[in-house]
């Protein structure tokens, strides 16, 4: 469901557009970027017959991406969103060009590159076709519809008639097609940049004449948001009458119809109890609905095979990619239709194809892509080894069910065998203390999914995590629920829309199977535990999906991933996060039964017996902790060289980190900024001990990277006591330089950067902040004496 707008519209009223009369004699070189802007750039603009409508300045299109602070998802900050000089629109939701400016000390070329970074929608980019680069004494053109590059004169540049004329032709578009796709969105929400072009592609596919298509959206951006903006626009041009959306689970449909498609309650209908009515323009359906045995016609033929103009596959990688799938019937008997599949796995195997059946992916957009834009969560991963799933369990001589009393057969188990072939208790008992031991250390309320290999193994988790938890459980026992198909899991499913909401509602933590997988939007889920073996892809993203929405105003901007099982291995394949495969690069020896192995299994519970054993001690052998970068990978090594290498990429010597250092005005912002390249000095601290905890941030890099030694912050505020700076402040000035250095010495820099800090105590004890600033003299001289105080600190060097 969308729930926020995005930063993308047309914010000026037109005004005479004429150049200054003294543009020509004004001296370029002196000019900063803003001025060649105003004066020669959209000037420019505007003599060509630019709307100011249609101009639109430095305006983010991105969130910026999470970077939490000082080691806690509750002290966070975004980084640099995309914000291009300038973005040219026909109407509202279709930019032509992007314009990039800088200073006339550049080459006028010399902002392409970034121009095409804010251009290209597989770079992350806007999808726009003309990309310019200017200084303000003309413009450099790449027409990435054919490639070709040229200079234009400020009085050169294209008209918009010109502009739009060129983007149908690069389009394969009739001005018939142009007018069309003027047809606005529906007013309400405003799109995100990625959502307006996944609709604007598949809307000018269907003018082109295509009839299958497929989008690639990670999960949490907004697929049904996108479909219902599809039917809206198509329905308003008089492209399409009669849609069909196919899902299938019916938690699905009824989310679908109670949110995304309410705006089209008066011509919707849920196909159920095998009826049809054929009065409805937006049909809702369970591919289960639709399909049934010889003895109940299947009801999809009581409609005409034409009756529907549009046919939309939700969740397109469950079925309709599988040639044995009793549903594919379904959408190949409406073949007429446009059919639109949308996924945020696609599945490419030698067996199954969604790219072969679709024909044509259209966009992608990616769970790393939607992290760096700030739309995702981040993560980390707690990986966790237990020793039998590492070397194996072979079972005593003798060693017996503890239910049956049948011996074990003796053989080596291992992780594939825990609690499908073999159950050990002990083991199901570990994984619930740890579990348990990280949200008592974090935060117990914050609500938690693990993934169990099956109903049973659910059900034991959930049992072991009541002993661990028995404080909670006897409040309110809705605090741990196991919601899972089958009478055993009636009454957690009962609770699933008060687990699904962004209030802190019971249950808490809940233990399932397959039934969470996919398609339940709860975007507070902060923790993901994983103990099924995981070896599908397509499972596995569904699963990381759970956590990766974000519900700022309920505190929900990073999750937690823990893998008690290898599952996350597949974050280090470089093709996880990357387009799908075309056929044609599958091994062709790769054997039938590795893409078998591949598919999820379903939630059987008579598929064979299982021992269970007793008695058997397990320990985890070996944790190890790994973070998303900025380069959207999992680090492969460990913390500390991997923040080391990344200290390195940025700074050649320890003289060039401390000139960047001393130049910051706010050591926050800067230590902000190297978060965003993988310097995760936070979670080294929270990792590494004490002895780091103790340790300012400009010491650990310095020491880390450079083998300078460190001082602690202690060392560092002692040090200023025996300055000048200590001895010219007496009085109540000198209780507030003692107050700075020991809330410094306590919490470290970003703790005494900002007059907010002054509002705690103990500046409180000493007066108000108003009070405070008037005992240096104002506030000028307050910031002053703490940009002095921020340079003795650092005095030393390290």
């Amino acid at each position: 469901m969308q729930t926020q707008s995005a930063p993308l519209g047309l914010l000026f009223a037109p005004e005479q557009a004429n150049y200054p009369h003294h543009m020509d004699t004004l001296d370029k070189k002196s000019l900063l970027e803003k001025q060649i802007e105003d004066e020669f750039i959209l000037p420019a603009l505007q003599i060509s017959g630019w709307r100011d409508a249609q101009i639109v300045r430095q305006e983010s299109y991105t969130a910026g991406r999470i970077i939490i602070r000082r080691g806690s998802a509750n002290l966070w900050t975004r980084g640099e969103r995309k914000r291009p000089d300038f973005v040219l629109y026909h109407v509202a939701h279709l930019p032509l060009a992007v314009i990039e400016a800088k200073d006339n000390n550049h080459s006028v070329e010399h902002g392409l590159e970034q121009a095409l970074g804010y251009a290209a929608a597989d770079a992350g980019g806007l999808d726009v076709l003309f990309v310019y680069s200017t200084n303000g004494d003309g413009f450099v053109e790449l027409d990435k519809s054919t490639g070709e590059q040229k200079f234009l004169a400020l009085d050169q540049f294209p008209a918009p008639a010109d502009l739009w004329r060129r983007f149908l032709a690069a389009k394969g578009l009739t001005p018939e097609h142009g007018q069309l796709l003027e047809t606005p969105y529906y007013d309400g929400i405003t799109p995100y940049y990625f959502q307006y072009i996944a609709v604007n592609r598949v809307f000018e596919a269907v003018l082109r004449g295509e009839r299958r298509m497929m989008l690639v959206m990670a999960t949490g951006t907004g697929k049904t948001f996108m479909a219902s903006q599809i039917i809206y626009r198509l329905r308003e041009a008089k492209q399409a009458r009669r849609f069909l959306f196919l899902v299938d689970r019916n938690t699905l449909a009824d989310q679908t119809m109670r949110d995304d498609f309410k705006i089209f309650s008066r011509v919707m209908t849920k196909i159920t109890n095998r009826t049809v009515e054929k009065e409805y323009q937006v049909y809702l359906a369970l591919y289960q609905a639709v399909t049934g045995t010889e003895e109940l016609s299947n009801i999809y033929k009581q409609f005409d095979r034409d009756f529907f103009d549009v046919v939309i596959v939700d969740e397109c990688h469950r079925g309709s990619a599988d040639e044995d799938a009793a549903w594919r019937d379904v959408i190949e008997y409406f073949e007429p239709a446009v059919q639109i599949g949308l996924t945020a796995t696609p599945k490419e195997t030698r067996q199954t194809s969604n790219t072969e059946y679709f024909n044509n992916v259209l966009y992608t957009y990616s769970l790393f892509r939607g992290i760096d834009d700030g739309f995702l969560a981040p993560f980390k991963v707690i990986e966790k080894i237990v020793d039998k799933d590492r070397a194996g369990y072979v079972p005593e001589e003798g060693k017996a069910d503890k239910l049956t009393g049948e011996l074990i057969p003796a053989r080596i188990y291992n992780t594939l065998d825990f609690d499908r072939n073999l159950v050990i208790e002990e083991r199901t008992q570990l994984v619930a203390k740890h579990v348990s031991d990280f949200l008592k250390s974090t935060d117990r309320k914050q609500k938690t999914i693990i993934f169990c290999r099956d109903i049973d193994h659910a059900e034991r988790m959930k049992i072991a995590l009541i002993a661990e938890n028995l404080d909670l459980y006897e409040q309110n026992p809705k605090y741990i629920m196991q919601i899972t198909s089958g009478e055993k899991g009636d009454a957690g499913r009962a609770e699933l829309e008060n687990f699904q909401s962004k209030e802190p509602k019971y249950p808490i933590i809940v233990t399932t199977s397959k039934l969470l997988t996919t398609g339940v939007n709860a975007p507070t889920v902060k923790v993901i535990v994983l103990d099924a073996f995981i070896q599908s892809r397509t499972e596995f993203k569904q699963i990381i999906g759970r956590g990766t929405r974000i519900a700022e105003k309920f505190g929900k901007v990073f999750f937690t991933i823990m893998d008690f099982r290898g599952s996350t291995q597949q974050f280090y394949d470089p093709d996880f996060d990357g387009n799908p495969l075309p056929l044609d690069d599958f091994d062709e020896a790769e054997p039938a039964a590795a893409a078998e192995r591949a598919k999820p299994e379903p939630e059987d519970e008579t598929r064979q017996h299982k021992y269970v054993v007793d008695g058997v001690q397990v320990d985890v052998v070996m944790e190890t902790v790994r973070y998303y970068d900025g380069a959207g990978r999992i680090m492969h090594e460990n913390l500390t060289d991997y923040t080391r290498r990344n200290i390195l990429e940025n700074f050649a010597s320890i003289e060039d980190f401390l000139t960047r250092w001393n130049d910051a005005d706010r050591k926050e912002a800067l230590l902000d900024e190297l978060r965003t390249h993988g310097i995760l000095t936070d979670a080294l601290k929270d990792e590494t001990g004490e002895n780091f905890k103790q340790l300012d941030d400009f010491d650990l890099i310095c020491h880390l990277a450079f083998g300078a030694k460190p001082l602690t912050r202690a060392e560092r505020a002692n040090n200023v006591q025996k300055r000048d700076i200590y001895a010219r402040y007496g009085g109540q000035a000198r209780h507030v330089l003692d107050a700075l250095l020991q809330k410094y010495a306590d919490e470290g820099i970003a703790s005494i950067e900002d007059t907010q800090d002054l509002k705690v105590r103990p500046f409180t004890d000493i007066g108000t902040p108003v009070e405070i600033v008037k005992m240096f003299g104002g506030k000028d001289a307050y910031f002053a004496m703490l940009a002095e105080l921020k340079n003795e600190l650092y005095k030393i060097s390290a």
